[in-house]
């Protein structure tokens, strides 16, 4: 079973290495792909000196378009499962081979992360529990179709089948809400999983979300 983890960076210097060698304590025989996305520190350098795939973007396009760079390459070369996870170090590493398992068992297509079963909330500002996610939540089933516990989390993986299946098109970050929307669009089978989340910095805010919701409706204007 050939398995690919996917990371876009952007100015993640601090964080890379480690990111990386966590990955390859779980896992060595992984395939770990950096997509630094035109970062302006010494993202790619680093990531380059662990020894793994590193692609990188001439121009910074965002993060759903440094999703689907790393997505084609591992389906070139032949992954049966394919894993986005974070750069900046908020994800667990060792969570991976559970978080998988329902693809390899055949229970699920795709795997979404969940800040919101088990005890993952415990890591999150309150503002952002009680305030941010909850109406992200409301604005994603109204748009997708899907009611998540946790609309944009960005741990997720797929099948090879399902990553065929799932066309990221938005470059930016309303590319979660893309992927929620196209689970539905082909019946994708998928199941959240409980996974921890390290806040180092507080992350998207509202304005972030005005965007998000910008960006998806410009692309069912363009359709």
């Amino acid at each position: 079973m050939k398995v690919a983890v996917i990371l876009p960076a952007y100015n993640e210097e601090e964080n890379i290495e480690r990111v990386v060698q966590e990955l390859h304590t779980v896992r060595p025989a992984w395939d770990i792909v950096v997509v630094d996305d035109a970062s302006t520190d010494q993202t790619g350098e680093r990531a380059h000196t662990s020894g793994i795939t590193v692609l990188r973007h001439l121009i910074n396009r965002g993060q759903g378009a440094a999703l689907r760079t790393g997505t084609e390459w591992a389906l070139l070369h032949g992954a049966d499962v394919i894993i986005h996870f974070d750069a900046d170090g908020q994800f667990e590493a060792r969570e991976l081979p559970d978080f998988i398992a329902p693809l390899l068992k055949g229970e699920a297509e795709v795997v979404l992360g969940s800040r919101f079963l088990g005890n993952a909330h415990t890591h999150i500002p309150w503002t952002k529990r009680v305030l941010v996610l909850p109406i992200a939540r409301l604005i994603n089933w109204y748009i997708t179709g899907i009611k998540l516990s946790d609309a944009h989390n960005g741990l997720r993986a797929f099948t090879r089948d399902a990553a065929f299946k799932v066309h990221i098109t938005q470059d930016r970050m309303a590319h979660n809400s893309n992927i929620v929307a196209e689970i539905k669009k082909n019946n994708v089978p998928f199941k959240e999983l409980p996974i921890t989340v390290y806040y180092r910095s507080y992350g998207q805010r509202a304005s972030a979300g005005f965007a998000i919701l910008k960006d998806l409706f410009l692309e069912k204007l363009i359709k």
